[in-house]
């Protein structure tokens, strides 16, 4: 799949794919694009959207990227699925009571790493057909839950850990 930037390299095949079922809050999008767009990774929305995608403030979000981003927007989860495919080994779901810690997550070439939208998470149809797919990030008690984009960033680059994952402003790979 496409959403490579320019100096973007990860082992030959990787591919990772963050999904948002029904986001709510068009910067968390915005922001989870650019970061998709760094990572290389391709961004798939499942309707409904609680926002414009020509809204100003997702292009605002995701800076003057978001033309760049390798985006699929789908008009429900059964159409994802159906041209996706996704497989149970190539699923992490995240929740706040997900049972295993993200550091548990499948490494493999293909992953798909999906979020609920910011206030109801994810919907009980997705975490039943994945159940040993349910992934948490740990935080302590002093909050509710991590924002959506902070929590796609930390899983998502979790994910390519070890990958051979190049800086594409120079440096050295890793």
């Amino acid at each position: 799949m496409g959403g490579r930037g320019v100096g973007m390299e990860h082992e030959e095949g990787l591919e990772r794919h963050v999904v948002l079922v029904a986001p709510q809050v068009h910067w968390n999008t915005g922001n989870v694009g650019r970061t998709c767009l760094g990572a290389g990774a391709h961004l798939h929305l499942i309707k409904p959207l609680g926002f414009s995608l020509d809204s100003a403030q997702v292009k605002r979000a995701g800076l003057d990227y978001w033309e760049h981003v390798t985006l699929s927007v789908w008009e429900t989860l059964d159409a994802f699925y159906e041209a996706m495919a996704p497989q149970p080994h190539e699923v992490a779901l995240f929740a706040k009571l997900g049972s295993r810690s993200f550091w548990e997550m499948p490494r493999g070439k293909r992953l798909f790493l999906f979020f609920g939208s910011e206030t109801q998470g994810l919907p009980e149809a997705v975490l039943a057909r994945y159940p040993e797919a349910r992934y948490h990030i740990p935080i302590n008690r002093e909050i509710r839950c991590l924002n959506l984009s902070t929590s796609v960033g930390i899983a998502l680059y979790e994910s390519l850990r070890g990958a051979g994952m190049g800086h594409g402003w120079g440096g050295d790979k890793g």
